[in-house]
């Protein structure tokens, strides 16, 4: 009985290492074949996975999503600092960090859906990798955020500053995306002259 070749079923689903070998290394050299959704190529997009991108509906929502939730964040940011800064308007500050939370699951799970429209997997594909991995940690932030406002658990003071805190990995995960953005478009352009 090949127990690698079980192991590797029992992890395939759940693997999300972007690299060809197995993150957990046992059947890298048994199988250096690279593996479903592993980069082979040194563009962003495959043609294929291009065109899927082009036409799926889910790029439209995405493009609408991004700009409406920074949008939100910059007014929430505002707000926030008002607050902590005067200490009036607690009230509209959390009403606004709610908003760009709401928005942020939103964008999240339309985004997965967009992932598997393109890519053929929700989360984690190679070509987002650290962009999918980092939004995780601008999630857990938010979630903390809610669920301290709903316990009571700290102070109001106490948390602005854990929204503030999720807001700056916001930031970062933003910044992340705009980046790929930008690499997606530098590399359209040579692509397009490439006969046939």
């Amino acid at each position: 009985m090949d127990f690698t070749r079980i192991i590797d079923r029992l992890v395939a689903p759940v693997n999300c290492c972007p690299w060809q070998g197995h993150a957990y290394g046992i059947s890298a050299q048994a199988h250096p074949a690279p593996r479903r959704g592993t980069r082979r190529s040194p563009y962003l997009y495959s043609v294929e996975e291009r065109r899927r991108r082009d036409s799926t509906p889910w790029t439209t929502v995405q493009a609408i999503l991004a700009p409406l939730q920074f949008a939100v964040f910059l007014i929430s940011v505002c707000l926030v600092l008002r607050y902590l800064a005067t200490g009036e308007g607690l009230a509209i500050a959390t009403a606004s960090i709610l908003a760009k939370t709401a928005i942020l699951f939103t964008i999240m799970v339309t985004g997965a859906i967009w992932e598997n429209a393109v890519f053929g997997q929700y989360l984690f594909a190679p070509a987002f990798f650290w962009e999918d991995v980092f939004s995780v940690l601008v999630i857990g932030l938010h979630v903390t955020y809610v669920a301290v406002l709903v316990t009571g658990a700290a102070p109001a003071h106490t948390q602005m500053l854990i929204a503030l805190a999720a807001y700056g990995t916001y930031l970062v995960n933003a910044t992340q995306f705009l980046l790929k953005l930008r690499a997606a478009r530098l590399e359209a352009a040579p692509r397009a002259a490439i006969p046939g």
